[in-house]
């Protein structure tokens, strides 16, 4: 079995929904993947050529009237069956985090007290902001379940970034109560 990378495997799974245009899969991954899995623009396009060539999608002319053609991806038997192929494969590694804000206070005694809670508040902000958008988007997809087959299972990648943004806002108030005085 032929491997690929994470961007042609994360396409195929997106042009499993209605999303089929690049500008759709972009709209598509700034929406909900974008929050736990980037991919840039410049990605995208070369990475569809590639599914097309190799045979995994195919590519089709969609016309509406006063609006300029476009290509639309649709996914070939070969297409699913590559991605149930990396589906059904176990995870290599647990992920690793980058996180700027932890390597800064690692190295924290470096640093102003002032620094530090600025540091860990706007953090907490920050957090805090996220996890409404989580709420919003969850809101959206409760909505529109009945629709849509893969509403479950959004539900619960949403569910993992609400519970680890929680978490990470929980240890915010802890640090921040707990930091030495400087």
């Amino acid at each position: 079995m032929k491997r690929y990378n994470d961007t042609t495997y994360t396409l195929l799974g997106i042009l499993t929904t209605d999303c089929k245009s690049g500008y759709a899969i972009k709209q598509f991954i700034d929406r909900s993947l974008n929050h736990f899995w980037k991919i840039s623009y410049g990605q995208i396009y070369p990475t569809l050529k590639l599914i097309v060539q190799e045979e995994l999608a195919e590519v089709r002319t969609a016309s509406s009237p006063g609006k300029p053609d476009k290509n639309e991806y649709y996914l070939t038997p070969k297409g699913i069956q590559t991605l149930k192929n990396w589906l059904e494969q176990p995870v290599e590694q647990l992920p690793i985090e980058r996180n700027e804000i932890l390597l800064k206070l690692f190295f924290g005694r470096y640093q102003s007290h002032e620094n530090q809670l600025l540091l860990l508040q706007k953090y907490k902000k920050e957090l805090e902001t996220r996890y409404e958008t989580y709420r919003s988007i969850e809101q959206a997809i409760i909505q529109h379940q009945e629709q849509d087959e893969n509403s479950a299972y959004w539900l619960f990648t949403l569910d993992y970034g609400k519970r680890t943004t929680q978490a990470a806002i929980d240890w915010c108030e802890f640090t921040l109560k707990k930091l030495p005085m400087g």
